[in-house]
């Protein structure tokens, strides 16, 4: 697949539960690492605000996203997107159908503030928390790093 769709760029859209995390650095990383050849846009099929530990991760990777803000799906509703990838089980299962030939893919990834709770649960400090986000924010680079080609490989699950 490539990055340019008749002459202009693929319009990408990363849909999770409530755009607060993994869509939302999905969608900074690849503005980022892709924005001269991908469109990108985050959204949720709720709103749950911009997670602090995300905006933190992010910006220690020297991505900036603390000027974004945790949109509904609904907001895209008259939008037109080449790809949409969901980055979370949830958002796969509840996502709302597409018009106009936009390819569904499926891209999970666990959820940092799940995994933080568990890591404070079990008496884990600040930063070890901070290290389930920067855990996901990686495994999220290397997925971006590799778009939009390996868009091509994975299974759509429609």
């Amino acid at each position: 697949m490539s990055g340019n769709v008749e002459g202009r760029k693929l319009r990408v859209l990363f849909l999770c539960t409530g755009n607060s995390c993994r869509s939302q650095m999905a969608e900074g990383w690849t503005r980022h690492l892709k924005g001269d050849e991908i469109e990108a846009f985050s959204a949720g099929v709720e709103t749950h605000g911009m997670n602090p530990s995300a905006v933190k991760v992010m910006a220690e990777a020297g991505v900036d996203i603390s000027g974004r803000r945790s949109k509904n799906v609904a907001e895209f509703a008259d939008e037109k997107f080449d790809v949409v990838v969901t980055v979370c089980d949830n958002a796969r299962e509840s996502c709302p159908v597409f018009t106009g030939g936009c390819r569904m893919v499926h891209a999970g990834f666990e959820d940092p503030p799940r995994l933080a709770a568990e890591v404070a649960e079990s008496g884990g400090s600040e930063e070890e928390q901070l290290d389930c986000y920067r855990r996901v924010r990686d495994e999220i680079k290397r997925f971006v790093e590799g778009l939009p080609e390996s868009l091509e490989l994975i299974d759509t699950g429609h």
